[in-house]
């Protein structure tokens, strides 16, 4: 599913859920898409933002020597 901003001819904007972007394409040749405030059927789609998920921090990098508490409990500490 893919979620579009639509746009009328008189700037009314409104939101519609399609299958994929060739769903759009058909209903639009077709003449089925209509404005819901208007009822106009010159729609278009609207200039969109992505949809972007936030990103998360990155987790602290391990220690180099691969212990949860640095180099004081390896084999190699001191050795660095």
């Amino acid at each position: 599913m893919i979620l579009y901003s639509l746009r009328c001819s008189h700037d009314h904007h409104f939101d519609e859920w399609f299958s994929n972007s060739a769903e759009y394409d058909t209903r639009k040749a077709a003449g089925e898409l209509t404005c819901p405030e208007c009822g106009d059927k010159d729609v278009a789609k609207a200039i969109m933002a992505p949809n972007v998920g936030k990103s998360r921090p990155a987790p602290a990098p391990a220690p180099a020597c691969g212990t949860p508490m640095g180099c004081g409990g390896c084999a190699f500490a001191g050795q660095h």
